[in-house]
């Protein structure tokens, strides 16, 4: 089974409110992790095995993994020299297998990519940001990457305007929509790459999004794979706020898991 690869170590700067002292992926939905959500969806279609590239405040990233069996079990305790731990029942996660890799502080997407290659052992794998929540079926992305045969997948959403577009004939309103969808389609992330995109990186300053996507592009390497369901990134407050209440109203579209 591929695995998955999540970027976890940009600043964050525009989440300044909850960043300060922890990465973004860390920023809490519903009392977890956003990127708890975004490996339980990925467990939901089958991949559990994860690379985590760790920059900034990675150290709690590391924190929260090593300590997840104490946090997430009732366990006994036998202190002392000989000191042993019985953890009671079993968390929902048993069997995740991460890898935690710090890739620097100042290091730009594609060189954290290029940095964690030494980590994959299959000719595909699947990459996605942690702070972007989302209902598509991943396995479906899957299978439309192999039945192309190029390098690179990345899954497109339709825009969603920040603005209300307001219909004017001289100065009467006509219509008025709220946040409407865009024309066209973007990135949502969630990609499924082979290792030949590796040819497409370079050093720590590499942006994945910049020269390697557009050469994959002027190459004839990249598709799209059209979602026209949920999906949505967490880089503002009110964005932050939106997916909490979205989880407190059980209505959240990207919890496809059943635990």
């Amino acid at each position: 089974m591929s695995k998955v690869v999540i970027l976890c170590g940009g600043l964050g700067t525009r989440l300044r409110e909850e960043t300060e002292f922890r990465p973004k992926p860390m920023v809490e939905v519903g009392g977890r992790p956003i990127l708890w959500h975004i490996m339980k969806a990925y467990a939901h279609h089958g991949f559990h095995d994860f690379i985590l590239c760790l920059g900034y405040r990675g150290q709690s990233i590391k924190d929260y993994f090593l300590n997840y069996e104490a946090m997430n079990n009732d366990f006994s305790i036998c202190l002392g020299e000989q000191s042993q731990i019985q953890y009671h029942g079993r968390h929902h996660e048993q069997g995740f297998s991460v890898t935690l890799a710090d890739t620097g502080l100042e290091c730009m997407t594609g060189g954290r990519i290029h940095k964690i290659e030494r980590y994959l052992t299959g000719d595909t794998f699947l990459l996605t940001y942690g702070d972007g929540v989302c209902d598509v079926d991943i396995r479906s992305v899957v299978e439309f990457h192999k039945s192309h045969g190029k390098l690179a997948t990345v899954t497109t959403v339709p825009p969603v305007s920040r603005f209300g577009i307001v219909e004017l004939d001289d100065s009467q309103v006509r219509n008025f929509t709220e946040k409407p969808k865009s024309e066209g389609w973007m990135s949502a992330g969630y990609f499924v790459l082979d290792r030949g995109i590796f040819d497409y990186l370079g050093g720590e300053d590499c942006v994945f999004e910049r020269e390697p996507l557009e050469r994959l592009a002027h190459d004839g390497q990249l598709m799209a794979y059209r979602h026209t369901g949920f999906f949505y990134a967490m880089d503002t407050y009110r964005e932050y706020q939106h997916l909490n209440d979205l989880w407190k109203s059980g209505a959240a579209p990207w919890k496809v898991w059943n635990d």
